[in-house]
């Protein structure tokens, strides 16, 4: 363990990508991984999600190339949904980044679901603190798009980028009780389709509420992300964002960490399988079976 943590630190991406594995299913000794970890405080984590199809990886793409313009070190985490058969990544990184493969200051890896409700790995705010310690300037985490439930991005990431095309104005009214909140930049991608403006003003109407209250700004950005129109502006605010945040964002960040991860710690040893066997066996032989009692006694 001690030689990978050293290859960690000398920026092995090899090294990185072994610790993930032991990281991502929770090899016995992982835990001394993060107990070690050196602190990565200049790295900036970028969220990006928002519905399937408004083209976030191709944002998360043309952002690489934006950062390697600007000779930047870029990590790249990207969450697809698991596959029913063996829980691994259904979207492969290679195919949608290949050109980035082995470019010696991009390090890309696909992760699955694995059934997460909030399109996030189970252990992304784990595998995302080990990427930090390699000293990438930028990690990308681009989720899958599964609406609402996604909003948990905001407490992993320091910029959260919610992309959206200019046929998504129903979508938009939906998610205002939830994706909508937690959103820092808002991209409206495929900018060069119809109505397209007429999209970006109601966008920042309905979100002038939110500018208001939080007093900072809420910046929609113009994208054709397959042409790279629009991804410089993107990257600046992606910067001015961060240098301009609340002295608390950090703390409140790492407090959402901390909860995320004791809540996952203590979850851990609650398996589905042996819970429905409990509860047939209970059920079975008690007439009147409670279930809260059922579960305080298990507590």
């Amino acid at each position: 363990m001690h030689e990978l943590l050293s290859g960690i630190q000398n920026k092995s991406y090899r090294s990185l990508a072994r610790a993930i594995s032991l990281v991502e299913n929770k090899v016995p000794g992982y835990k001394d991984i993060l107990l070690n970890l050196p602190a990565s405080p200049d790295c900036i984590i970028i969220g990006i999600t928002g519905p399937p199809g408004a083209g976030k990886s191709t944002i998360a793409d043309a952002l690489i190339a934006e950062m390697i313009t600007a000779d930047k070190k870029v990590g790249v985490l990207c969450v697809d949904p698991s596959s029913p058969f063996n829980f691994g990544a259904l979207l492969g990184d290679r195919i949608r980044m290949n050109k980035w493969y082995n470019h010696p200051n991009v390090f890309i890896r696909s992760l699955a679901t694995r059934g997460s409700l909030g399109g996030l790995h189970p252990s992304i705010i784990e595998i995302t603190d080990v990427m930090k310690a390699v000293g990438f300037d930028y990690i990308i985490v681009e989720t899958v798009g599964v609406g609402q439930s996604e909003v948990e991005i905001a407490g992993l990431a320091d910029t959260t980028v919610i992309v959206l095309v200019p046929e998504a104005g129903d979508e938009v009214q939906t998610m205002k009780a939830g994706l909508m909140e937690i959103g820092n930049i808002f991209v409206v991608n495929k900018a060069d389709r119809p109505d397209a403006d007429i999209f970006v003003r109601n966008l920042q109407q309905i979100l002038f509420p939110s500018r208001h209250i939080l007093r900072t700004e809420i910046a929609v950005v113009k994208t054709v992300a397959d042409q790279h129109i629009g991804i410089d502006v993107l990257f600046e605010k992606i910067k001015s964002h961060k240098a301009n945040e609340n002295a608390d964002k950090h703390y409140w960040l790492l407090t959402e960490k901390a909860y995320q991860y004791i809540q996952a710690k203590r979850m851990s040893n609650i398996n589905k399988e042996n819970l429905f066997k409990k509860i047939k066996a209970r059920s079975a032989v008690e007439h009147n079976f409670n279930l809260y009692r059922f579960i305080e006694e298990l507590e």
